[in-house]
């Protein structure tokens, strides 16, 4: 149960760079480098969960989506850099 709790959260956590990237294309740019550091941890993660013999849906699941958040987000803030 707390693992899949915890799989919610991360998407929660992931989803809340939607606000940075709408600030970032308005002109407001953020730092990018948190996003690039969320972005690789989440490409580990993932691939971690995916490289395991019995793949690791939970991880997957939580981690997929915030590699295209923060890629966008850090895409988005070297965009007003």
């Amino acid at each position: 149960m707390i693992g899949y709790v915890a799989s919610v959260l991360s998407v929660v956590m992931y989803v809340s760079y939607v606000p940075q990237i709408a600030d970032n294309l308005a002109g407001h740019t953020g730092n990018p480098i948190q996003p690039f550091a969320a972005m690789l941890n989440c490409i580990m993660w993932s691939a971690y969960g995916l490289l395991k013999e019995h793949r690791d849906w939970p991880i997957v699941i939580a981690n997929v989506p915030g590699v295209f958040l923060a890629a966008t987000a850090f895409a988005t803030a070297l965009m007003g850099a």
